[in-house]
């Protein structure tokens, strides 16, 4: 095998290895918007592509493709046509293991009112189980503002969750 060979398959078995949980990232990082999750994970793994031999080499792929796919999402958030709103309110996200269908709508729609910066935090902290640090480190952040993100995300969650259950 060529080196270009070598380069190519050693990607294609990352993303074959790792795209259902990157996608999953993308879908949580964009708002439970899966085209846009689905533009953004492309947007990563484009640049994760040209990025591939030195970062293959340090060990850092799935920190970078992360850190990439929360800044293309900031990205697309910031081009003018994001302003407008799908007409596809209401599909059905995809299951997550133990959670029953209502209660998995009732968290995802909670978390989808997050703001951007904390519906980010609680992905990264919570669902994907980084520490302060690591989160920090991927949203260039201070490791304060990820827990005083953090803190008033789980409350707002909590508060809407509780909140629907008794009203």
């Amino acid at each position: 095998m060529t080196g270009r060979q070598e380069r190519d398959a050693a990607f294609t078995a990352f993303v074959e290895a790792h795209q259902v949980r990157l996608r999953r990232v993308a879908y949580a990082v964009c708002g439970g918007e899966w085209d846009r999750a689905e533009d953004v994970l492309q947007t990563a793994l484009a640049k994760l592509y040209v990025s591939w031999p030195r970062l293959h080499a340090a060990g850092t792929e799935l920190a970078y493709v992360r850190r990439i796919i929360v800044n293309a999402d900031l990205d697309e958030r910031r081009r003018p046509w994001r302003r407008e709103r799908p007409g596809l309110e209401g599909h059905d996200p995809a299951a997550r293991a133990g959670l029953g269908v209502d209660e998995r709508a009732e968290l995802l729609a909670a978390v989808r009112s997050l703001p951007p910066m904390q519906r980010r935090v609680v992905v990264l902290r919570h669902w994907l189980g980084l520490s302060v640090a690591e989160t920090a480190a991927e949203l260039d952040i201070a490791e304060g503002t990820v827990k005083s993100q953090s803190s008033r995300a789980l409350a707002a969650l909590r508060g809407q969750i509780s909140g629907n259950r008794v009203g």
